[in-house]
């Protein structure tokens, strides 16, 4: 008798376990966003369209060079099952910051990143942008972009139908490293009859990690798009590698922790310089 109660009790443990929600991260804070608006969009309609509790630390320093003293550990990301960068961080050049952003995800921890998070930590090198799979510069003018899914049998964009964004920044793209697997494309009047086209969503393959990122998101708007969140959402969980029923459903536990770091005493010299737009 003690031989099959002690297995039943077991396959309560296991399917336990597998109900569990994941873990999520999400950072914001810098210049020339609505973060304070974005950072709950994100919260809410992840955990409203997957199994994940998401914490969320934004920092309502306007500027380039937005500080989370979180960083300044080796075990920062500690506990999570991803973390989505959702950063403006332009000038922050600490190498020994940044490596420990970079570390943690090379040794395994998935990651979304979002929008300026392609335009943060220039610190003279390619770390930064080997971790992103493609490097960008900068943006053209704040004009509807038309999204061209390239890859529809990838676990992600799969469904997905191709749609036209409101007023949106599309990012250049530099170089794109051999790791990255673009998804989907932008193509965006640029005015004077010249257009011009970029890879807007894509994977990356980090020393053995899975990451995703797409460069929308500029505006509130578009972060509450149903098709955005969408998005984001199998991209966070692809990168988790539980894109599956079990997670595909809301999160219903307790909310999780929700900190608004302060912004400095004294802005920055660099406040609202921008996010990477051409000049």
């Amino acid at each position: 008798m003690r031989p099959t109660i002690a297995f039943l009790f077991l396959g309560v443990v296991s399917l336990s376990a597998a109900d569990a929600p994941l873990r999520a991260l999400l950072v914001c804070g810098g210049c020339c966003h609505d973060y304070a608006k974005q950072s709950v969009i994100l919260r809410d309609g992840i955990q409203a369209r997957a199994n994940i509790q998401v914490d969320v630390v934004v920092s309502e320093d306007k500027g380039t060079k937005p500080w989370f003293p979180m960083y300044e550990s080796k075990d920062w990301a500690k506990g999570y099952d991803v973390v989505i960068h959702d950063e403006c961080s332009a000038d922050i050049k600490d190498m020994t910051y940044v490596g420990n952003i970079l570390n943690a995800h090379k040794n395994g921890l998935p990651a979304v990143n979002v929008h300026c998070a392609m335009h943060s930590y220039r610190t003279g090198t390619d770390a930064w942008f080997e971790f992103l799979g493609l490097q960008s510069s900068g943006h053209g003018p704040q004009k509807p972009i038309a999204i061209e899914f390239t890859d529809t049998s990838h676990p992600i964009t799969e469904g997905m139908a191709n749609w036209t964004t409101i007023n949106e920044e599309l990012y250049n793209n530099l170089k794109v490293f051999p790791a990255a697997k673009p998804l989907a494309l932008g193509n965006q009047d640029q005015g004077d009859g010249k257009n011009a086209t970029a890879v807007i969503a894509w994977t990356n393959d980090y020393h053995g990690t899975r990451i995703f990122n797409t460069t929308l998101g500029h505006n509130t708007e578009t972060v509450a798009d149903e098709r955005y969140l969408n998005l984001i959402v199998r991209g966070a969980l692809w990168s988790c590698d539980k894109l599956n029923a079990t997670y595909l459903k809301p999160y219903a536990g307790p909310q999780g922790r929700f900190e608004t770091l302060a912004a400095p005493a004294k802005p920055a010299a660099d406040a609202g310089a921008g996010d990477g737009k051409k000049k």
